[in-house]
């Protein structure tokens, strides 16, 4: 094996890039506070969908979101913030994007949302993966 081949393998220690982590940890934190700011009708559709504890578990998972979106954006705890933004994604993605349990009329909405969170889910992942090296 050649130094080259030897580098190739070698974890990187810089960063993902600050354009990178500013896109991608603004966009969520503009949604968790989206969340915040609307708390009572965000529990209330919680709570349409069926979730326990809307009350107390929307402000967590909005919490998750955005602790994770600071934290990705200043690449401060990037392990813990980018599993926070992946948690938040696997948890709320399938319960309020169900797409396959609403009527005709919702599908498309329903389905949209939930490739668009599938899709940032991905990134999030993305961004663990890049922390763990």
């Amino acid at each position: 094996m050649t130094d080259t081949d030897n580098d190739a393998t070698e974890p990187s220690a810089e960063p993902p890039s600050r354009l990178a982590r500013l896109l991608f940890g603004s966009g969520l934190a503009a949604l968790a506070v989206r969340n915040f700011t609307n708390l009572e009708g965000r529990i209330g559709y919680a709570d349409a969908k069926g979730v326990p504890k809307a009350e107390t578990l929307v402000p967590v998972g909005s919490g998750l979101l955005l602790g994770g979106s600071l934290g990705i954006s200043l690449w401060k705890l990037p392990r813990l913030s980018a599993a926070s933004v992946a948690a938040f994604f696997v948890g709320v993605t399938p319960v309020m994007h169900d797409f396959w349990a609403v009527d005709e009329e919702s599908r498309g909405e329903e389905l949209t949302s939930f490739l668009q969170n599938v899709a940032l889910l991905g990134a999030a992942l993305a961004f663990l993966a890049r922390a763990n090296e």
